[in-house]
Formats: C-alpha cells, structure tokens, sequence
C-alpha cells in the first residue's frame, strides 16, 4: 500500500514516515500543497494525508481540486483547526475523514485502515495453499502457526499475494516494496524471498511462491 504525506513541518513527515514504514507501508512525502497535489495527480496511490495549513496550495485547495479532477483517492486531513464550521468544509470539499493535531498514532493508523478497508467492511485477507495474511492485523499463518515476518517480508508477501496467479515481475516488486524507480540491481528481492520460503518452511520448488527465471515470482496455489 503506498501513501502520499502532504506536511510541511518536517518533524512531523518524519515522525510519520518512519511509522508507517514500520507498518509496512510505502510513503512518499512533500512539503507543500502546489508539489503534493501535482504527486498525487501523477501517482496512483491508496491514501493521502494531508495537512490543512501548507505553503502554496493549502490543504483544502489540494483536496477540491482533486474531487474536481475525480480522483477518489481516499483523504485523511491532518490539522490543527477543530472547529465544527472547519470540519464541515473539509469534508464538503471530499476528504474522507479528519484528525486533529496533536494526535497518537494508534489513532492515525486506525483511521488509515478503516479508509483502505474493501467495500462491506470485509477484512483483507490474503491466501495461498496454506499460508494466510492479514492486513488489518499484519499478521501471517501458516496451518494455523502464527509465522513472524519482518515488515519488508511482510510487505513482499502481501504483493505477490494480492497479485496471486499472476507472475510479479522483478522490477514491479522493486518499485512496489522497495519505492525503488530507478536502475537497480534487483538481487536483494532474492535475498528476502529465500528468508521468506525459509521462515514459511516451503522450498524454491513449492508452487506457492515459484520463481518464474528471468522473470520474477508467482503466487499460486
């Protein structure tokens, strides 16, 4: 999952770049409204935070001109203001939900997965032969046998997973789990996946993570 933080005080971006990667998500940052809305309009992402108060476009300006671009792209405004007249127009303008500074992190996140969260309330969860991920709890089973996974681990299973059946190919696992989108050498995603069968106790022959040479990985049961 890959999230866009649109805060233009830095400890702030940092604090919340740092936690959200601990919890296995991707995050780009920018710092201010003009260079965040041009980001966002560039990039499929899964959800925007943005704060309200920004140099250039303020918040309110980069959530109305995306609805009125249609971009759909769930919005969490991150602000100060708590008035009930400020809360009415961020949500008149689109934002999907609204949390006021300071705030505990716990909060942030429950709200985060609360928006990514599939229509009908349904938690995601993701299988392959006998292994299961959760999003909602970051947690993965294999026959029942809760299996602790790095967040990098985690992240890698979660792509191959949500692609299952289709062959992943190395350079869109690079620039999914790693937000790698340049020249790179692609070997390290070998590294994790040989930690990931080893933690997962199934061989490089075992079809539910199979190597495609050349190519990349499948998921498959």
């Amino acid at each position: 999952m890959q999230l866009l933080v649109i805060e233009d005080e830095p400890g702030i971006s940092r604090f919340l770049k740092q936690g959200l990667e601990e919890e296995a998500f991707l995050v780009d940052v920018a710092d201010n409204g003009t260079t965040g809305l041009r980001m966002a309009q560039a990039q499929k992402y899964d959800l925007l935070l943005v704060d309200w108060m920004l140099p250039g476009l303020s918040g309110l300006e980069v959530c109305q001109q995306l609805r009125a671009g249609h971009n759909l792209t769930p919005l969490i405004f991150l602000t100060a203001k708590d008035t009930v007249h400020d809360t009415v127009a961020g949500l008149q303008a689109g934002a999907n939900d609204y949390i006021k500074k300071p705030f505990h992190f716990e909060e942030l996140l429950e709200r985060i997965r609360v928006q990514l969260r599939p229509a009908g309330g349904a938690p995601e969860r993701f299988s392959v032969g006998p292994i299961v991920l959760d999003v909602a709890t970051h947690q993965v089973h294999k026959d029942g046998e809760e299996i602790a996974l790095t967040q990098k681990e985690f992240a890698l299973l979660e792509f191959l997973l949500r692609h299952k059946g289709k062959v992943c190919r190395r350079q869109s696992i690079i620039e999914n789990v790693w937000d790698i989108h340049f020249e790179y050498n692609t070997g390290v995603i070998d590294v994790y996946m040989n930690a990931l069968r080893k933690k997962l106790k199934i061989s490089k022959e075992d079809e539910y993570l199979h190597t495609i040479r050349g190519i990349g990985y499948v998921a498959r049961d």
